[in-house]
């Protein structure tokens, strides 16, 4: 039996059963919760899920999802080719600096200004344990082209840290 698999962008007002709700529609069309991040940001329900279906019910799944709008669910879908995934090392990038507009520009342009492809990224802002000042703090996983020096990147890394006034620590997780 042939499978489609689905990517599903959802965002709506944070309410209790919202995740339930999702998860009847896509249990009601024999669909496959695979993998997903949902988080509450700013008081609204925010998330993306990977869903694979029967080829078969895979426009019904849809439907079913699209549906959701009239109970405030909004979603988006599009159909995931999962050979297209990148390949190549996989590495870590955490970094931690006080709080200012910019850093995920500065960083998201050196990574991509070496191919690099970020597959997660999740950051927060929080108040420093001493100072109580505003800190940003981000922890990204990513490829890495196979061709690329990381100690290029490294150096990449280590120059971006200096601008930003920042701790960056890359590891290879390979």
């Amino acid at each position: 039996m042939s499978t489609t698999s689905l990517v599903a962008t959802v965002i709506a007002d944070d309410r209790p059963g919202l995740v339930q709700r999702l998860a009847d529609v896509i249990a009601a069309h024999d669909g496959n919760w695979i993998e997903s991040s949902m988080a509450r940001l700013a008081g609204e329900f925010a998330g993306i899920v990977r869903i694979e279906a029967p080829s078969d019910r895979a426009d019904a799944l849809e439907a079913g999802l699209r549906a959701l709008e009239a109970d405030g669910i909004h979603t988006t879908l599009r159909r995931s080719d999962t050979a297209r995934e990148s390949h190549g090392q996989h590495a870590r990038i955490s970094i931690v600096c006080q709080d200012h507009a910019g850093i995920v520009h500065a960083l998201s342009a050196a990574l991509a200004e070496r191919q690099v492809s970020i597959t997660h990224l999740e950051t927060e802002v929080f108040a420093g344990s001493m100072s109580g000042e505003r800190m940003f703090r981000a922890e990204l996983d990513v490829v890495l082209p196979v061709d690329l020096d990381t100690r290029a990147l490294a150096e990449t890394l280590e120059d971006l840290a200096g601008d930003l006034m920042a701790e960056i620590d890359f590891a290879d997780i390979g």
